[in-house]
């Protein structure tokens, strides 16, 4: 087509410098597409991570998010992932990764072998005291107990995980990890 590409063997990788909207990008994405659909589940042959549109200024940021791209692609078994499609809409597709639901039940699984004992309900508890921000009223009400029940659930959670729902980053952690292990339990 007549159109300027840069392609740079890496190792048993391929790196392709292409324009955006141009034949060689849609050549490549439809070529993905028939691989996927007629993909077998050992057959690992091509693996595409495509970055978002870029010029040369921002060449090195673009292999990077092809990097990621490609990495996110192997990870869940797809011929091709576009760094755009992980980037728009919610970060919840990505919780998906065998790797954040290990970690996922590994942080929750004290408090689930507490509540397997019958001594409280924790993990719901956790999920409506978060899912509404910390509102210990709306939260209590959620769950039909009173807030001091609440209040006292949620002192076990910070006891049991020795950690302190105070932090942001640990609130955090525990609304994705009850994210990525809710298809499990729900």
């Amino acid at each position: 087509s007549g159109e300027a590409v840069l392609v740079v063997p890496e190792g048993e990788r391929l790196v392709v410098l292409a324009a955006d909207g141009g034949t060689v990008v849609a050549a490549c994405c439809d070529h993905a597409a028939a691989r996927e659909a007629a993909r077998k589940a050992d057959d690992d042959e091509l693996v595409v991570g495509l970055s978002a549109p870029a010029g040369p200024i921002t060449a090195s940021a673009a292999y990077k998010q092809a990097e990621q791209a490609l990495s996110v692609a192997r990870r869940r078994g797809r011929v091709l992932v576009e760094h755009e499609q992980m980037a728009a809409g919610s970060v919840l597709p990505l919780l998906a990764d065998d790797a954040v639901k290990a970690f996922a039940d590994g942080l929750l699984r004290a408090l689930r072998d507490h509540d397997a004992t019958g001594r409280g309900d924790l993990v719901a508890s956790l999920r409506a005291w978060l899912s509404r921000h910390g509102q210990w009223d709306a939260a209590a009400a959620d769950l039909g107990v009173h807030r001091h029940t609440l209040r006292y659930r949620m002192r076990r959670v910070e006891e049991i995980l020795g950690r302190s729902l105070d932090d942001p980053d640990v609130r955090m952690e525990l609304w994705l990890a009850l994210k990525a292990t809710s298809a499990d339990t729900a």
